[in-house]
């Protein structure tokens, strides 16, 4: 993949934000995030010129096609594992924490076989 988990988060967060009907800027995402809004300012410059983002208008920020596929592909998997941590009896930080871990890395293979696997039981 051509961004690292850190790219990855953003795109994520950017993605939930705008699901939850939150016109997304850039101070918006570093509340979020929880990071300081340079940082974010550096994320989503990279994001932009990778083709993951757009900016409109009064900086508001919009996933292009690639960005919110990617976006969704990453909140499935963050829910899946979610989902099968809590159910196994973690914690639900500690299940968020793995599940925002494991998200990233993972191939693509095997993510899909453990999803069918662990669906089938």
């Amino acid at each position: 993949m051509e961004i690292g988990q850190s790219q990855e988060d953003y795109l994520e967060a950017i993605y939930l934000l705008h699901q939850s009907g939150v016109a997304v800027k850039n101070c918006s995402l570093a509340k979020k995030m929880g990071k300081s809004k340079p940082s974010v300012t550096v994320a989503v410059q990279t994001l932009e010129q990778k083709g993951y983002l757009e900016k409109l208008d009064h900086g508001i920020l919009r996933l292009t096609e690639k960005g919110e596929s990617l976006a969704i592909r990453i909140n499935e998997r963050h829910n899946f594992f979610h989902a099968y941590f809590t159910s196994i009896g973690l914690s639900e930080e500690e299940a968020q924490k793995n599940a925002c871990a494991i998200e990233h890395v993972l191939s693509e293979t095997c993510y899909q076989k453990m999803k069918a696997a662990l669906t089938q039981s």
